[in-house]
Parts: structure tokens; C-alpha cells; sequence
């Protein structure tokens, strides 16, 4: 629905002064119903002597009277004029007069009209103008300076710790302050002293904001929530402003909990070039490293911060005295995966006989923010389906939903190119079932998806590896060349379907050479840096041209290894790879237990046992 445009003030302005001269004019003389009639001197001067008058009112300035015959509703208007004789003819006439005396107001009266209410009208007026122009430039004009930020009393957050997953580590250190603000006592009589704040940092959607509304629910103090961006203004002077506000409001309902999202909008690193830096941002840190030193953390005012870019915050931020601690919160491991997906299944209904681990494993890498999007993506399709419930096959479908998109059903993909994704999919999964350090196929498909995927093939790791060998990344490129080897030994053609295949071989065997130092020509040279780990991690080489030169070519020959090598398994197992893609081709969607059992030449819907997990110690 479009907005109506917003009305100028001056629009109401006129229509009140508009609306009294309507009832000056016809509303008011119409409802008393008196008619006056100006007439001149000598006129009233002969209707006196004629007796046509019953009763004069003379002022200072005019004379006023009404008609002898009991019209009261006719009143007749003159100047008054400077006349000894007139008191004579008004008593001869017998008719009735008085001088009207001037009323004196009371010196608090005169005070009142004089003062108070002129002032009144000017502030009223004054208090429109600002407001009409706060709301033009979408805030509160007269709130410069204040700060903007939300303020939950006690525990309105709504969160604990129980509604915090996969981050133990952050909540054992965040734990911590909670603890010192419920018994300061036992840390201040050995002498330890309260941290002023805590940095909390990782990537988007582990859950740090989630963590610092814990933090205050748990102790159960005011929690002040504001973003880094929120200091800046257009206004110099206007973000400092807001700081010492903040820290003022924060001071005076102490203890309580500060919290900072996104800090790295005004804790950037400060520049000394000319042109190099925003005054009003630094203006702002400035302002913020000068509070953080100045209140007395023994009050129970504690700041947690939140960032994505900690590399990019400035170094006197960063000291001890001012973020005190750091807290890592990293991507959630897989027991992490786990417990997140267990939290937020209590807030739908879902079977029970759920397997968690295994919906766990296949969501390696995804944070709590998409494994609370997987859920919700489950019950959606629950609803879609019409199930009571969320089963494990909305919950299987959902992973691949957020992963790869929707399914593309209207898809038109003739039986020659559906064909070739057969084979290419069935390449990448044959290949990595004859490998050793392969992880186990789970689920293959030719169901394009909206992510622009027209198949792919998924793997999920008993366990979860935190080290990657140099065979374990070997291997994995040889698994994603499978795809384009097997299009060239059945067809003896290439197509474009590999190009992201291409790209994620690419991306292994460089960070094998140039960060994981696996080459023995290079041996342990660093020659790429990554910036903004938590943000996408991009790369960017920090070597001569020359040796740019020799890491392409060492990449090229581990690329081309590879590739041999996947040409050669496929070739070797031509007849399992045409069973498997006519399988395939007749299903659409086959299980990586179906591709075994075919693979071993049994009936693909023999059980098999599953496969024991080993223990994480």
C-alpha cells in the first residue's frame, strides 16, 4: 500500500486561522443573533430627543444603545464626541445611561497575559516546528545526542543460557562475569577485578548477539542493546554525544550490561592520512575509548561487543583495560550441530525417532542461524505435505533446501543433457567410493535445484575432521574432477556443467601450495594471507611474480594428477558406472545405501548395517 505524502505544517496553520475567522465571521454573530447599526452623532442625537432610545452605555470612545420598544437584539453604535449637553437631553428623555469603568487588572493577571502565556504560545509553536522537523528527518529533533539504544529491564530479554547451543566455550567464559555480578564479594576479596568488556567475535550467525542477551538474562540486570552504526550521524559531534549518553544511562541503573553490535562501525583502525579518515567516526571512538577508561567497573557495568572483523578494529580498543577479553564464537562443531538442532526442535512438533547426528553431519560448516532456518524450512514443508508432525525426510529435504534451493519441478531438460547429468554425478560418486580418504556418498540427484545446481552428489563424514591430510585434499580434488572424467571416457565431450567443479578444484590445490605449504618445491613459504577469516575468507598472494608463476603451474600439475586419476578409476569400473546411471536415471533421487548396493551388484534395497561412529574423546 503506498504511503500517503506527509502534510506541511503550514498546511494546518492556515486551515486553523481559517476556521476561527469562519467562526468570527458567521458562526459566533449568527448564534447570538445581536445586529449592530453604526449610525452618525446627529442621527443619535434626534432619536434621544425623539425618545426612540431606552438605555445608553457611554466609553471612552463610543456610545452604545438599544431601542426604546424592548429590542434588545438591535443595538445601535456611535462615536462618542466631546458633547457638555448630552447628560442634559439623556436625562430630559428619561432615558437610561451609565458610564462604563475600565476594569484594572490584578498585577498576577497583567504577569499571566503579559508573560506567561506569550511564552506558552512560543513554546507551544516551537515544540510543532521541532517535531514536524524530527519526523522530516526521521527521528526526534530535540533527542541530538541522546542515545538510541533498547533497554530490557531484568530479564526481558527472554533468553538464558538453556537457549544457547554448540558454544560451551563461550558460555564457560561469559559464565564468568554473570557469576562476578550475582557474588562480586568472592572475586573482590582476593582482589581480582570485574573485565570492563568482552569482545565476542566470529562469523555471522553463531550466535554473539543470541550470547549477550543470555548474559543478561542470567544475571538478571538491565541490558542496554545498540548498534555500532547507530553513533553516526550526519551531525559532527553527534556520536560522541550519544556515547556519553550511553554510558551516563548506563551508569546511573549499574550494574547492568552494554552491549555494542557491530562495533567495527566505529572502531575501525585510525588512519593518518589526510584523507584517510571520517573526524566523526573517530571523533566517536575516541569518545568511547575515553568512557571505557573513565567508569569504575566495580559498579557492576560490564561491555560486550560484537564484530565480524576483529582484524579491522583499532589496536587501542583492543587493550587490556578496555575489551578485557576476547571470546571466539566459532562455527558450531558436530556434537555443536547437534544440541543447536535439538534446542530448536523443542519449538516445533517433531517426531521422535529423529536422527540428529546424522542431519548433524550433512550440515557441516552451517551456523546457528541455518540450523534454525533448517528447522523452520522442515516445518514449513511439513505443512506443505500435510503431515502432523516434522519427520526425517522434511528435515533431510530442508538441509538441501538451504544448501542447494528449491527444487526446479517446471525444469525442461531434454533426455540427452539429463543423461549426461546422470553420468557426471555417478562419476563424482564412483570415484570417491574407490577412494580411501573419501568421505561416504550419502545422496545423489538430477533434480535440478534454484541455485542453478541441475544435480549434485552429497557426502557426509562419520566424523568430523578438524585436520585435512594431504591425501584427504588430494583425494577430494580427484572426487570433484569425477564429474567432467566421466563425461569425457562415456562421451568423449566436455560440457559446462563442471564449472563449479572447476572452481572448488582450483581453490584446494592453490591453498595447498600457497598456505598449507604441501609442496615440497615451496616447502613451508607462506605466499597467500587471508583476510576477513570470518567473512568469506578472501585470499590474496603476498609473493614475487615468479614465484605467482610456479605456484600456477604447481596447481595446474596437481589438478592434472587428479584429473588422471579420476579418468582412470572411471574407465576401470565403465559397466558399474552404466548400471548405476540407469538407475539413476529412472529414480531422479537415489540413497548412497541404493548406490552401494548396486555398486556391489546386490539388490538396491537390501539393508545394510550403519556404519559405527567413533567416539569423541
Amino acid at each position: 500500500m503506498k504511503e500517503e505524502p506527509r502534510k506541511s505544517l503550514y498546511y494546518y496553520w492556515f486551515l486553523a486561522i481559517g476556521i476561527i475567522l469562519i467562526l468570527n465571521m458567521v458562526v459566533i454573530p449568527t448564534y447570538f443573533n445581536t445586529k449592530i447599526k453604526q449610525i452618525p452623532y446627529g442621527t443619535f442625537l434626534e432619536m434621544v430627543d425623539d425618545g426612540k432610545l431606552g438605555k445608553v452605555e457611554i466609553t471612552d470612545t463610543k456610545i452604545a444603545a438599544t431601542a426604546n420598544d424592548g429590542n434588545d437584539k438591535e443595538v445601535y453604535v456611535t462615536g462618542r464626541v466631546e458633547d457638555p449637553e448630552l447628560v442634559k437631553r439623556l436625562v430630559k428623555s428619561k432615558v437610561t445611561f451609565s458610564q462604563v469603568i475600565p476594569r484594572e487588572a490584578s498585577p498576577l493577571e497583567n504577569f499571566f497575559t503579559n508573560w506567561i502565556l506569550p511564552i506558552g504560545i512560543f513554546f507551544l509553536i516551537g515544540q510543532l516546528i521541532m517535531k514536524y522537523m524530527g519526523n522530516r528527518m526521521g527521528g526526534n529533533a530535540m533527542s541530538f545526542g541522546k542515545s538510541n539504544a533498547k533497554v530490557y529491564v531484568e530479564a526481558q530479554t527472554g533468553v538464558d543460557f538453556t537457549h544457547v547451543a554448540g558454544q560451551d566455550e563461550a558460555k564457560e567464559a561469559l559464565m564468568e562475569l554473570v557469576e562476578f555480578l550475582h557474588h562480586p564479594e568472592k572475586y573482590t576479596s582476593i582482589g581480582a577485578k570485574l573485565p570492563k568488556g568482552a569482545l565476542l567475535v566470529g562469523p555471522p550467525g553463531t550466535g554473539k548477539t543470541l550470547l549477550a542477551k543470555a548474559v543478561a538474562g542470567e544475571a538478571k540486570v538491565p541490558f542496554f542493546s545498540i548498534s555500532g552504526s547507530e553513533f553516526i550521524e550526519m551531525f559532527v559531534g553527534m556520536g560522541a554525544a550519544r556515547v556519553r549518553d550511553l554510558f551516563k544511562q548506563a551508569q546511573e541503573k549499574a550494574p547492568c550490561i552494554v552491549f555494542i553490535d557491530e562495533i567495527d562501525a566505529i572502531g575501525k583502525k585510525r588512519s593518518s592520512g589526510q584523507f584517510g579518515s571520517n573526524d566523526e567516526r573517530e571523533q566517536t571512538l575516541n569518545q568511547l575509548l575515553s568512557e571505557m577508561d573513565g567508569f569504575d567497573s566495580s559498579k557492576g557495568v560490564i561491555i560486550l561487543a560484537a564484530t565480524n572483523r576483529p582484524d579491522e578494529l583499532d589496536k587501542a580498543l583492543l587493550r587490556p583495560g578496555r575489551f578485557d577479553r576476547r571470546v571466539p564464537v566459532e562455527l558450531p562443531d558436530l556434537h555443536g550441530r547437534e544440541a543447536i538442532l535439538k534446542v530448536h526442535a523443542k519449538d516445533v512438533h517433531i517426531d521422535t525417532d529423529i536422527d540428529f547426528n546424522t542431519l548433524a553431519r550433512a550440515t557441516a560448516g552451517a551456523s546457528g542461524a541455518d540450523l534454525a532456518n533448517i528447522v523452520n524450512e522442515a516445518a514449513l514443508r511439513a505443512v506443505r505435505e500435510g503431515h502432523s508432525s516434522v519427520n526425517q525426510s522434511d528435515l533431510e529435504e530442508s538441509i538441501e533446501v538451504v544448501i542447494a534451493g528449491y527444487q526446479r519441478k517446471g525444469a525442461c531438460i531434454s533426455s540427452e543433457e539429463k543423461k549426461v547429468i546422470a553420468y557426471h554425478e555417478i562419476g563424482h560418486a564412483l570415484v570417491a567410493a574407490m577412494q580411501k580418504h573419501s568421505a561416504p556418498v550419502h545422496k545423489i540427484t538430477i533434480v535440478p535445484r534454484t541455485s542453478g545446481a541441475l544435480g549434485y552428489t552429497m557426502q557426509v563424514d562419520e566424523q568430523e575432521k578438524v585436520l585435512m591430510s594431504k591425501e584427504d585434499l588430494f583425494n577430494k580434488i580427484v572426487t570433484i574432477t569425477g564429474g567432467r572424467s566421466a563425461e569425457e571416457v562415456i562421451f568423449n565431450t566436455i560440457t559446462s556443467g563442471a564449472s563449479n567443479d572447476i572452481e572448488q578444484a582450483t581453490k584446494i590445490a592453490r591453498a595447498m601450495v600457497a598456505r598449507f605449504g604441501m609442496v615440497e618445491e615451496l616447502d613451508m613459504m607462506a605466499c597467500e594471507s587471508v583476510q576477513n577469516v570470518y567473512l568469506g575468507g578472501d585470499a590474496s598472494l603476498t609473493c614475487s611474480a615468479e614465484t605467482s608463476a610456479r605456484i600456477d603451474a604447481i596447481v595446474l600439475s596437481i589438478i592434472k594428477e587428479a584429473h588422471g586419476k579420476a579418468k582412470e578409476i572411471i574407465s576401470n569400473h565403465r559397466t558399474d558406472m552404466d548400471r548405476l546411471a540407469a538407475y539413476l536415471l529412472e529414480k531422479e533421487t537415489i540413497t548412497g545405501d541404493e548406490f552401494m548396493n548396486i555398486l556391489q551388484n546386490l539388490p538396491p534395497d537390501t539393508p545394510r548395517e550403519p556404519a559405527a561412529l567413533p567416539e569423541c574423546h
